[in-house]
């Protein structure tokens, strides 16, 4: 296998042997292939790829296509009926949950022999045993059979396994739509730097996970690789299959308006609102977010010249908001001390979904560039930013919030919390993409 690729698939096929009855076992095992009492499934059949090193590669499919078979083949845990799978490296597995653990074994004995099976030794996990502890998260539960552990607590601690064993090659099923928010916001900083370098293989029903996250897809049905490619164009294949949706001639005829228009509301101001808002709040749709309170111990770096001490979300009167709707007016107010005299301070933000991708951001550098403005040791600085908070989509966000000192360019970071307020929205009228907008006006009429 060439040394720049990392894994190989050549003609892969596994097929399980299906019996009506449990003597029908005994009676194809005595008559020695003579008879078949048997049904052959093909869970999967000629599956040939290869994956580059440094390549991340989504596999999506519907359920029982067979990509968590595929995956396990490539793990190891499963042998083939014809072909190979080949990896190049060390493999490590987040496949069903708790794969991999004793049930009766405590999760302290859970990691030694998890990463005592990645080939570490007594003495390499010995060093890196605090630190999987510190990833994982679940206090004195370290100490208790893994089997009175929650399906997140499998998660956090085989996951913490799984990023300290120095993979080249990380194979991921589904794992982490258990996890809390705070979690997954971990597990995706931590999956952003190990992309960098190695090679990432996960299976997912989330098209956005691919589509941001991956280089190349590959989608899979009963068993057959049906395309690969790019993730845009392999996840637009998907979901028109899924839907039964034909295809759209390129050229499509221009339809005029009609005089009988039907619209959602019209609005002549320029600060207009969704015309359907009524509409929206009084139903099921109405854009709920909960707002977890800050907290100043999350995860976080800096040079340490200033320290935030407070982050909210306030109403239009200053007061502290924990629920909000999409569409209202908010403000975002960032307080920070100053631990030494700082000479031109940056306060910013960066909303973040459950991927950790980029929602949106802002700091004060621009509204404040060739204005002085020094702060001295101790003294309390603060940051407001009013906005329109925009229609989210359900999902669990994080904003992350930074205190700098310099130019957008070159900044010391003096200061940055990843997860400083987390927010859950439970509703929403938006079924595609990142946020919605409102609506000025929607048309609707026949020729």
């Amino acid at each position: 296998m060439s040394s720049e690729v990392s894994i190989k698939v050549e003609n892969l096929s596994k097929c399980y042997q299906i019996y009506g009855r449990p003597r029908d076992r005994l009676l194809q095992m005595l008559m020695r292939g003579r008879r078949q009492y048997f049904q052959e499934f093909w869970a999967l059949r000629d599956i040939s790829f290869e994956v580059r090193r440094g390549e991340t590669i989504g596999i999506i499919g519907r359920n029982g296509s067979g990509k968590s078979t595929l995956l396990q083949l490539i793990c190891g845990t499963l042998t083939p009926t014809t072909g190979t799978a080949e990896a190049k490296g060390r493999v490590a597995a987040l496949l069903e949950l708790g794969a991999g653990f004793n049930p009766e074994f405590t999760g302290r004995e859970n990691v030694y022999l998890a990463a005592g099976l990645y080939g570490l030794n007594r003495e390499e996990i010995d060093a890196r045993f605090e630190n999987i502890c510190e990833f994982a998260d679940i206090g004195e539960f370290i100490e208790q059979p893994v089997k009175t552990y929650s399906s997140g607590m499998f998660v956090r601690l085989a996951f913490a396994v799984i990023a300290h064993v120095d993979a080249d090659v990380l194979v991921i099923d589904e794992a982490l739509s258990v996890g809390d928010a705070y979690f997954v916001q971990k597990c995706m900083r931590f999956l952003r730097q190990f992309m960098e370098k190695g090679t990432l293989l996960f299976c997912t029903h989330d098209i956005g996970a691919v589509i941001n996250l991956c280089k190349k897809a590959i989608w899979i049905d009963h068993g057959k690789m049906v395309m690969m490619g790019t993730p845009k164009k392999v996840s637009e294949s998907y979901l028109a299959a899924l839907c039964a949706v034909p295809e759209i001639p390129a050229a499509v005829e221009e339809v005029t308006e009609t005089a009988t228009e039907q619209t959602a509301g019209t609005s002549t101001s320029d600060e207009y609102r969704d015309a359907r808002e009524p509409l929206i709040n009084a139903s099921n749709l109405r854009n709920e977010m909960e707002i977890l309170q800050f907290d100043p111990d999350r995860p976080a770096f800096g040079a340490g010249g200033a320290k935030i001490v407070s982050v909210r979300l306030l109403d239009r009167m200053s007061r502290p908001l924990a629920w909000l709707v999409g569409g209202e007016d908010v403000v975002l107010e960032i307080r920070t001390q100053a631990q030494q005299e700082l000479a031109r301070p940056i306060i910013g933000f960066l909303f973040r979904d459950r991927l950790g991708q980029s929602v949106f951001a802002d700091n004060t550098y621009l509204s404040y560039q060739g204005k002085e403005l020094s702060v001295q040791p101790g003294e309390i600085l603060t940051a407001r930013f009013e906005f329109r908070m925009p229609i989210m989509p359900r999902d669990k966000y994080s904003i992350a919030v930074s205190i700098a000192e310099g130019t957008q360019e070159q900044n010391i970071q003096h200061h940055w919390i990843h997860d400083a307020l987390m927010i859950e929205v439970h509703a929403s009228v938006v079924c595609l993409g990142l946020i919605g907008i409102p609506m000025k006006k929607i048309f609707l009429g026949k020729e």
